[in-house]
């Protein structure tokens, strides 16, 4: 229902320097209260509002939400659409408790900073001289007991996060980008060097103090950060220690009990290491004294409680664990049977995943299920993760495996991708350098073959430019084209002068349609075989007899 604005009332007030018959005069009407120069006297509120307010969010909402910390990732990641959706929550919500906990900090202190102005000022009693006012305090008897109250605020709790995957498909990428976006203190520590205190190697509070470093020795900012243990598999405990000490597995795990969970670590700046003033670089080393930094030997209290650890590793073999369980008694005397296939397409394991799934994949396509998908707290234990350690992680996130496609995909798609950079480290000596559909979908097949992943696309580019990069730059070459022979080492790449620009695009043009015609994209003509008797019949429909 459209609100109805009235004209405002008019409230005069008489005075001895006007004169009444000013008053008395003059005739107010509604017409001098109406809106008029297009504007209009009624409001209507079930329309979208217009104009630089349209798209404003109500209530002063958050532009950040993890929808659009999604969309960030896909621009520098290709698939891995439900990592993308579990890690963009886990961080979003991360994001908003650090920004309550920021405000509660900022209430306290103004609370305090206002008791300490009252203590100065104290206040006076209201009738002075009279006796102090005495607090009656209720008589309780013996069997009863004074009542509790809390009055502390809600604790919002921290999830830890651990993502499951093999090697290159952009776990840590993926975190990289979300810390950058959101300005937060980031470190990655890799896991492969932690062994028990007391023992050579690193101690597992390491990670705590490179995230103090990071954040430029701010230990406000350090508190609510966000570290990244990778190679957590690593620290598996093994099947048989043959009667030796485990102190890089089963100890490291105990020991980031209480650093995952929460607790107050002493760390201490350590001095870095500088050269002798005698080699170069020596004395303009800087250390941890420098500006904004910490000073030797100084001391820093850091409380673990709010900082978010995300987890990252391959966990080979554990898909194993995983099919055992889930194949566990399919025929037989209660054999295991276990596919070999690392994507299944059977609807039976619909029922294992933890979460909805589709029935559709990205594109349309037939959803292909991953094996570590369907990863159990159990399936962690028996791979070698104590249960401490995994009830304090309780959100897991798997990433697939990179097919053709998604190679393809990420030579050319991502915003930092590796066509973009080889073309503009060729340009920077002025030399083009075009690459060909057949030969990017030859370097993702050879790359397919190395099984490491994104990795395998700039081992297999090197291999193919190194000759180009060697001979290009300083010479009369000016363009170079790569094409499906010389990704298939059958050719070098092509080369072409000044003058011959279009000689280069023409190349390209043909090997483009060559194989868009080999591949079915471009129908072929085929031609029509014709006899004497399609002759005569054309002869006849034209009135030739």
């Amino acid at each position: 229902m459209p609100l109805i604005l009235h004209a405002p009332p008019v409230l005069f007030r008489c005075t001895s320097s006007l004169p009444r018959r000013w008053l008395s005069t003059y005739n107010f009407s509604s017409s001098d209260f109406s809106f008029t120069s297009g504007y209009s006297s009624t409001i209507d509120t079930n329309t979208a509002t217009k104009g630089p307010l349209g798209d404003s969010l109500l209530h002063g909402g958050h532009r950040l939400t993890p929808r659009a910390l999604k969309d960030h990732l896909d621009k520098f990641v290709v698939g891995q659409r439900r990592a993308k959706r579990v890690l963009s929550t886990s961080v979003y919500y991360h994001y908003r408790r650090i920004q309550q906990l920021r405000q509660q900090q900022e209430e306290e202190e103004e609370l305090i900073r206002v008791a300490r102005a009252l203590d100065v000022h104290p206040l006076e009693d209201e009738f002075p001289g009279q006796q102090q006012t005495m607090h009656y305090q209720p008589d309780y008897g013996r069997d009863e007991f004074l009542p509790i109250h809390d009055h502390s605020p809600l604790t919002l709790e921290k999830s830890n996060v651990l993502c499951l995957g093999p090697t290159g498909v952009g776990k840590t990428l993926m975190i990289r980008t979300l810390a950058r976006v959101l300005e937060v203190p980031f470190s990655m520590s890799d896991c492969t060097p932690f062994t028990q205190a007391g023992y050579v190697g690193e101690d597992a509070d390491v990670c705590v103090h490179r995230l103090l470093a990071a954040s430029n020795w701010d230990v406000r900012r350090a508190e609510t950060g966000i570290i990244c243990l990778d190679e957590f598999d690593k620290i598996a405990k093994p099947k048989s220690t043959h009667g030796s000490k485990d102190v890089s597995g089963e100890g490291v795990q105990q020991a980031l009990l209480k650093i995952i969970e929460g607790t107050t670590l002493q760390v201490s700046a350590k001095p870095e290491r500088r050269p002798p003033s005698g080699l170069p670089g020596g004395s303009a080393a800087a250390g941890p004294g420098g500006p904004g930094g910490a000073n030797k030997g100084e001391v820093f209290t850091v409380d673990t409680s709010n900082i978010l650890f995300i987890f990252t590793g391959a966990f080979i073999g554990l898909d194993k664990f995983i099919m055992d369980r889930v194949s566990k008694g399919s025929i037989g005397f209660n054999a295991h049977v276990r596919t070999d296939s690392v994507a299944l397409e059977d609807e039976k394991f619909r029922g294992y995943t933890p979460f909805f799934t589709p029935n559709e994949g990205e594109g349309g396509k037939k959803r292909k299920f991953n094996p570590l998908e369907l990863a159990e707290p159990g399936d962690l234990i028996n791979f070698g993760l104590i249960p401490e350690i995994v009830g304090r992680i309780p959100v897991v996130t798997a990433v697939e495996k990179l097919d053709e496609e998604m190679l393809v995909r990420v030579l050319t798609e991502p915003r930092n991708c590796l066509i973009k950079q080889y073309e503009q480290l060729f340009l920077m000596s002025g030399i083009e350098l075009r690459f060909t559909s057949g030969a990017l979908r030859e370097i993702a097949k050879a790359a397919l073959k190395m099984e490491t992943g994104a990795r395998g696309l700039r081992t297999v580019l090197e291999r193919l430019l190194t000759d180009a990069m060697f001979e290009a730059p300083g010479s009369s070459i000016k363009y170079v084209l790569v094409t499906e022979a010389v990704a298939q080492r059958k050719q070098p790449p092509l080369y072409f002068g000044r003058g011959q620009k279009h000689q280069f695009h023409g190349a390209i043009s043909e090997e483009e349609a060559t194989w868009a015609r080999y591949h079915g994209q471009i129908p072929e003509e085929k031609p029509v075989n014709r006899n004497y008797e399609d002759y005569k019949e054309k002869g006849k429909a034209a009135g030739f007899t």
